[in-house]
């Protein structure tokens, strides 16, 4: 159900039975947001009886796997009963994700109807609904898949092709959390700030000569997770889909009452989305060096552990689109993130043409500590529900897929190059480069 008024709240209200089964229950995206996410919503919501199944290749102990629900959980913001109950309800299955047989088995071992959720990279998506398809599945399992869906735009097509087969389109989420966020949530309910920002074209074509930025600039640098990064970089990690995704909320018309009506406005705007320029590209691209900030020091990004320096990948990235559609033509889309920058800044900036007019600014990060604006509890809320609006359709994940393809081919091909930006630096001062690293360190 996707009907724009009914967006779900992260404490559910009845009865409800699930096992999520984690495949991909070692990696680091499940001890940071997933689990914490899952507890969040066990703890609002009274009549929520959860199971935990962790799943991955590399065998764990009941107690092991336990241990790190537990120390997930510490730190979440919930009761002691709740971190206990969870813990108590979990259990390990060693399983191969590629393989029927042990697929099969995991779904056996669900003690109340499954969710299986597929945190795993990108290409292991099809593998695993290859070998489910294999299967005579129960009517009442749910998948939900991470982002980024595929790896390319013929990829998430495939991808949608094979998890088709699986389930119907209203047992599947396609998991991007920045959908849970209150900034998206609050844009899907009411087009009032946009409307009242003035960065629109007026009525009649007329341009506002306007400029909307989304930004999520990160202090942190990789923190660790190297293997991961260096395979990703900015664009792919935050761009693709996270900005991408908060740019079609942006622009779209206020949706209607129909099941697809969000999803029909999203894959609308992303239909009109193109580069600014594609010759030269209009897309940046940079990588931190050492600095201090804050009181600490930050090795350059090369130096980081599992980083190979030619590679090239960016901890930094812009792109610079447009959208065309009369309400938005001639207004610039700036998008960008970037880590290890001196400010955490993360928010949408509507900049009317009106130089005498204040900027709106929507801000991107939840509140701290309250547990209900939590954007992976609310997406984990959904699911548990059959709540498909913060899920990204099928055909809307293509399209993600297409916008930024002109940019991966370009520096593909080493057009652009790769600036450097010295940690601790602005987000404009490392997407423009008006600083060099020498400066900077004297500064």
């Amino acid at each position: 159900m996707r009907s724009s008024t009914n967006i779900p709240e992260v404490a559910i209200e009845g009865s409800v039975a699930r096992t999520i089964a984690i495949l991909g229950a070692g990696g680091d995206l499940t001890e940071r947001l997933l689990l914490p996410g899952i507890a969040k919503v066990a703890d609002a919501s009274p009549g929520v009886q959860l199971h935990l199944i962790g799943a991955a290749r590399t065998p764990q102990t009941r107690e092991e796997w336990q241990g790190v629900v537990r120390a997930s959980l510490e730190g979440a913001g919930v009761s002691q009963s709740t971190i206990d109950g969870l813990v108590s309800r979990s259990e390990f299955v060693p399983t191969d994700a590629s393989s029927a047989d042990e697929l099969r088995q995991l779904l056996d071992a669900c003690p109340s109807a499954p969710l299986l959720y597929i945190a795993l990279p990108p290409a292991m998506g099809k593998k695993v609904a290859d070998a489910l398809a294999e299967l005579e599945l129960p009517d009442d399992l749910r998948i939900a898949i991470e982002k980024p869906f595929g790896e390319s735009e013929a990829d998430a097509r495939e991808l949608n092709q094979a998890l088709a087969k699986v389930v119907p389109e209203s047992r599947l989420w396609r998991i991007d959390h920045f959908l849970g966020t209150p900034a998206a949530v609050e844009l899907i309910r009411s087009r009032a700030q946009i409307e009242q920002s003035g960065v629109r074209n007026r009525d009649g074509g007329e341009s506002g000569t306007g400029r909307v930025e989304i930004v999520f600039d990160e202090k942190i640098g990789i923190e660790g997770r190297g293997a991961f990064y260096d395979q990703t970089g900015a664009l792919r990690d935050m761009l693709q889909s996270h900005l991408m995704l908060m740019l079609a909320l942006t622009a779209m018309e206020q949706p209607g009452e129909g099941d697809d009506a969000v999803d029909d406005e999203i894959a609308e705007v992303l239909r009109a989305v193109r580069l600014e320029s594609e010759h030269p590209v209009s897309a940046r691209k940079a990588r931190y060096t050492a600095g201090e900030f804050d009181g600490k020091r930050l090795p350059a990004y090369v130096d980081e552990e599992d980083v190979d320096p030619e590679r090239g990948t960016e901890t930094l990235a812009e792109v610079t689109l447009r959208i065309d559609t009369p309400p938005w033509r001639d207004v610039p889309f700036v998008l960008r993130s970037g880590k290890a920058l001196g400010e955490a800044r993360q928010e949408i900036v509507l900049t009317p043409g009106d130089a005498k007019a204040a900027p709106t600014s929507i801000p991107l990060r939840a509140p701290e500590g309250d547990n209900s604006a939590d954007p992976y509890a609310r997406v984990i809320a959904s699911m548990l529900t059959g709540n498909t609006l913060l899920s990204v359709r099928g055909d809307v994940a293509e399209e993600l897929w297409r916008i930024v393809t002109p940019v991966l081919d370009a520096w593909q091909q080493g057009t652009g190059g790769l600036g450097e930006y010295t940690a601790g630096s602005t987000g404009e001062e490392a997407a423009t480069g008006t600083r060099s690293s020498a400066e900077a360190n004297r500064a």
